[in-house]
């Protein structure tokens, strides 16, 4: 399997750096992972990074060296990060959850499957064209024609994400075939938020992903100014199903893992399923009633 990947993030006018991504690929199959923790929450950082770590653990025990399924895969290992989340604020005793959007991808067998959940995206550029781009988890995004109310909605505003007490709600794509020189690009709301989809486009087919990339994350940089958020690219370009991958890293800025293998969280993914996400909700939940009984 040969590809090409690059990821960059920066910091940004933030104080600290939320958005978590990395990869990781045997002989046959590749992972791709992006995460953006959600401010306005505890921990978004942490919640981020249990994600990175949650998915990615489960993908190398399961990658032998293909996954069975991908798109199976993506959802219950997404589902097992957003378990592990509200287990990690049940631990800690928090009143309020951490929160993180997630976009994840596996190529293998000359294709792409992912999932998304929240506004963390995944773009797919063809011969200069877009070919697909994930919906994000928003009013604005999700607002059906002719529905009025939604045409001022905040874009930020998502009605889900994982960590929350409600049970996420994922968006998955089927395996889709991929061809010689297509680019598959993940990226935080850092970059699409001040970068359109037309300049998105036209630097990725202009140039090679480890151009493309620095060049996106500065512009969107740029646009942001001192108040910039948090700016993350995470970008392959598939050549063949044969040959070795070429891989091509940046310096990170905010201080964290930039390589999945070098997280240092609790990674054990055992026996992780829908009934026991319920049960730790269900505990949060009553934290929260605890609370507010005690201030009333």
């Amino acid at each position: 399997m040969k590809f090409s990947v690059f990821q960059l993030s920066r910091i940004g006018g933030r104080s600290m750096n939320e958005d978590r991504m990395g990869y990781c690929y045997t002989q046959a199959s590749g992972l791709f992972v992006l995460a953006d923790g959600m401010g306005g929450h505890p921990d978004g950082e942490i919640a981020a990074q249990i994600a990175l770590d949650t998915i990615s653990a489960l993908y190398q025990k399961e990658a032998n060296p293909v996954i069975g399924n991908p798109s199976e895969f993506l959802a219950h290992a997404v589902l097992a990060a957003h378990h592990r989340i509200i287990r990690h604020a049940a631990h800690k005793g928090m009143l309020d959850t951490p929160r993180t959007t997630v976009v994840a991808a596996i190529v293998q067998n000359g294709q792409a499957a992912w999932v998304h959940c929240g506004d963390s995206r995944l773009y797919v550029v063809r011969h200069g064209q877009l070919l697909l781009r994930t919906r994000d988890h928003s009013l604005l995004e999700q607002a059906r024609p002719g529905m009025k109310a939604y045409e001022s909605a905040n874009r930020n505003i998502l009605f889900t994400c994982l960590g929350s007490t409600a049970k996420p709600m994922l968006d998955i794509a089927a395996p889709f075939a991929l061809r010689q020189g297509d680019k598959l690009m993940l990226c935080s709301d850092g970059l699409w938020g001040s970068v359109a989809d037309a300049e998105i486009v036209r630097q990725l087919n202009a140039r090679s992903v480890s151009e493309a990339v620095p060049a996106l994350v500065e512009s969107a940089l740029l646009a942001g100014g001192e108040q910039s958020d948090n700016v993350t690219v995470l970008a392959m370009e598939w050549e063949s199903p044969d040959g070795p991958a070429t891989i091509q890293l940046s310096p990170v800025d905010g201080g964290f893992a930039s390589t999945l293998e070098d997280a240092g969280l609790d990674t054990q993914v055992d026996d992780l399923d829908d009934a026991m996400i319920e049960r730790s909700i269900a505990e949060i939940n009553a934290a929260i009633r605890r609370s507010a009984d005690k201030r009333a």
